[in-house]
């Protein structure tokens, strides 16, 4: 018996482990009639542009199969990539892959990033025309890298035709189910779920209420952090984001006083000098697009305010983070 579904799956160099295991043991509990991991449904090959290992960002190590030329791809419903924590790394894959990548595409192959390997397939032109999903903390880099692509706003996944991104990780457990209630029907992609300790599965669209602001705080408030989200690039003053909100700065102001006990403008500039932070420890990209990514001008601007902020230097934040220093030690 052919299976219903048949992907191929590969680990980008540096991984995340977290959507990776959870979309493969998902896979797994669908894929026989009782617990004995049988591939009948739904089967899967693990594979990597060499038969190398492949190291995860935790350190765990993969083995995987060799993908050759001689490889029939149209023996694949889905290829599935997962990426790394550098986005700018996981882009810069696009030579080594972008052949592999094109020949499944024309294959009829469709092609799934989850994590950020959704910037490598926009590196090699996959993308075009296409609605993609990006995880939150990397959205502002795709739009700078990408600005011709349209992003989906805090979605955990988008189904697009023959190009499938997801945010990456447990959002991969909610794409596999997708994917497999296609495939195989809704009862056997929801197989398993309570033994994942999982008690639904959750739409594309669902809003995560660990980035709302919080039970204490108000909708104004929640709004305005997603705006600001959003927004984290755009020379948008506090006055025109408080009058989307349909409020005055004033009346946002005593909002945020209460809630964070500071403006809302000097909490988007905090926002910002951590995305800042983030960017400076994850990835090689320099203080003047760092700077325009977040919002803060240019590189000596932003120069001064991690030197205030965090009582060091750009280049020491970065120079600490490469040298294993835990990021909640430079404050």
């Amino acid at each position: 018996m052919a299976p219903d579904i048949r992907l191929l799956i590969l680990p980008l160099p540096d991984f995340a482990l977290l959507p990776f295991g959870a979309f493969l043991d998902k896979l797994r509990f669908s894929a026989d009639d009782e617990d004995y991991s049988r591939q009948r449904y739904c089967s899967w090959t693990l594979g990597g542009l060499t038969g190398e290992p492949v190291v995860s960002s935790s350190g765990a190590v993969v083995q995987v199969a060799a993908i050759t030329d001689s490889l029939a791809l149209e023996g694949f419903d889905y290829l599935v990539l997962f990426g790394s924590r550098n986005a700018q790394a996981t882009a810069g894959l696009a030579p080594r892959y972008k052949s592999l990548l094109k020949r499944a595409a024309r294959a009829g192959v469709k092609l799934v990033g989850v994590d950020n390997a959704v910037f490598l397939l926009a590196a090699c032109g996959l993308l075009e025309a296409h609605r993609v999903v990006v995880h939150w903390r990397h959205e502002t880099e795709f739009r700078a890298l990408f600005p011709h692509l349209q992003v989906l706003r805090e979605q955990l996944y988008c189904i697009d035709g023959a190009r499938i991104t997801c945010a990456g990780g447990t959002a991969a457990i909610d794409l596999a189910v997708a994917l497999l209630s296609e495939a195989c029907g809704r009862a056997r992609a929801l197989k398993g779920l309570a033994d994942m300790l999982v008690d639904e599965t959750r739409d594309s669209r669902h809003a995560l209420r660990s980035l709302e602001a919080g039970a204490g705080q108000g909708r104004q408030v929640q709004r305005a952090l997603a705006l600001m989200r959003h927004q984290m690039g755009a020379r948008l003053s506090i006055e025109r984001l408080a009058a989307e909100l349909g409020i005055s700065r004033r009346q946002l102001d005593r909002q945020f006083q209460a809630s964070h006990g500071m403006s809302a403008k000097a909490w988007w500039l905090e926002m910002r000098l951590q995305q800042a932070r983030w960017r400076l420890c994850n990835s090689s990209h320099g203080l003047a697009q760092i700077a325009e990514e977040v919002g803060l001008g240019d590189a000596s601007y932003l120069g001064r305010r991690v030197r205030q902020r965090f009582g060091c230097t750009a280049q020491a934040l970065r120079k600490a983070a490469h040298c294993g220093v835990p990021n909640n030690a430079v404050q």
